[in-house]
């Protein structure tokens, strides 16, 4: 606040003060300075040096990266796009989130000539940051995550194994017995529904079919009444006795301390907890797989999508600049820097990776890919197919619902703006 000003201050003086206040903190600073928001909170140190290489190699410009929690990002985000303001750089997110923002103008369409190298991603994850009314590309895919099973290598040997079982079957049984032994079976928690969800993503492929049946749903030959769905819902509650006691309390933050401390065997969940896990552990001899299948040898899956992309807004003052910072990020340099700092899988095509985990996570990806049913296919309006799934699954796993009323309440809930289930 201004105290003490002169009641007689001169009047281009008057003007150019009240000037600065209107246009706010992003003008008035230099007309090359951007602003990049993310919800990477835990990735600041990464982005500041990556903002100041670019500086060093582009004199002129700067690049200052905000990051807000994950949890209230999106209503900062929008809130202030709607506003007409907001960052030059935005951390998006994907599928449907990026496209409600495309969609209402908030984004600025970009290609080839614009961002080089952006036809060198795969179409899969520029379908990621593709508007759903206006199907252009508006961003820079930064990262793909994968879904399976993290499990202890120490733990599984007090077990008497070296690995996970080959069938879903002997892998309950093996739970079975951990759990008699007096440790935690399975880490995750109930508290939070987008936790069950990332269950459902790394165990329900193998019983609802993969893509076979995402396609399906997605075109609406199916929906997801369909009985491997319901079996796939089924398997999940089949683990409810082998995780944490009280689980419908136990939050997310709760079940990574209870792996990274060595106090649960297994944990399902994404590859992005590859880094955050070596950080609170470093001494934390862990493994990545897919879960097991029904059947010896029969399919198996793990669930893939593209996590983000980089935008820019499409009222920066700054387009020049903002697309060639945005550039910068799509190159391979770039890539294999994020995916070696920060243990996650760049979405720059051709970047390599040296830790044995996350090698882990790209082999399997290569063979046994299918789509994270619900963020890739069902996230487009409201209700959201992950809302919906996540409600059931608190439902289901504290025994409020069946697998079938759960099922059928998705598929009514996403027939209300899915056209193709609308006959």
């Amino acid at each position: 606040m201004l105290h003490r000003l002169p009641w007689r201050l001169p009047g281009r003086l008057l003007v150019l003060g009240c000037l600065l206040v209107t246009l706010g903190p992003s003008t008035t600073a230099s007309a090359q300075a951007l602003s990049f928001w993310s919800w990477r909170v835990e990735d600041k140190a990464f982005y500041d040096e990556i903002a100041r290489e670019f500086e060093t190699r582009n004199p002129g410009i700067s690049v200052k990266f905000t990051p807000y929690r994950n949890t209230e990002y999106a209503t900062i985000l929008s809130s202030a796009l709607a506003a007409g303001s907001g960052p030059d750089i935005i951390h998006a997110r994907a599928y449907g989130a990026l496209a409600q923002l495309a969609d209402a103008g908030f984004l600025l369409p970009l290609d080839a000539t614009l961002v080089k190298g952006l036809d060198d991603f795969p179409p899969a994850l520029l379908a990621a940051a593709r508007g759903r009314k206006d199907p252009r590309v508006f961003g820079v895919p930064f990262a793909t995550q994968t879904i399976g099973v993290f499990y202890n290598k120490a733990l599984l040997r007090k077990a008497g194994v070296e690995a996970l079982p080959p069938t879903w079957g002997e892998l309950l049984k093996l739970l079975d017995r951990i759990k008699k032994a007096g440790l935690v079976p399975v880490a995750n928690g109930g508290k939070e529904g987008a936790v069950l969800e990332q269950v459902f993503g790394a165990v329900a492929p193998m019983f609802y079919g993969g893509t076979a049946l995402f396609g399906d749903v997605v075109s609406g030959k199916r929906d997801f009444t369909d009985p491997g769905f319901v079996r796939a819902l089924k398997e999940v509650q089949a683990l409810a006795p082998y995780l944490p006691p009280g689980f419908m309390g136990v939050g997310y933050d709760d079940q990574r301390a209870l792996f990274f401390n060595e106090q649960a065997v297994l944990m399902f969940g994404g590859s992005w907890e590859i880094g955050y896990l070596r950080a609170q552990n470093k001494g934390l001899d862990f493994g990545f797989a897919p879960a097991p299948p029904e059947s010896a040898g029969g399919p198996q899956y793990v669930s893939h999508f593209a996590d983000g992309n980089y935008s820019i807004n499409a009222k920066t003052p700054h387009r020049a600049a903002a697309a060639k910072f945005v550039a910068y990020l799509a190159t391979k340099e770039y890539g294999q820097k994020f995916t070696s700092q920060l243990a996650q899988v760049s979405a720059v095509p051709g970047v390599q990776s040296t830790d044995p985990v996350l090698s882990q996570v790209i082999a399997y990806n290569a063979k046994l890919a299918t789509p994270y049913i619900m963020l890739v296919g069902f996230r487009y309006e409201n209700p959201t197919g992950s809302k919906l799934l996540q409600d059931g699954l608190q439902s289901l796993m504290s025994g409020r619902a069946t697998a079938e009323q759960v099922a059928s309440e998705i598929t009514k809930g996403v027939a209300t703006w899915h056209k193709p289930f609308q006959h």
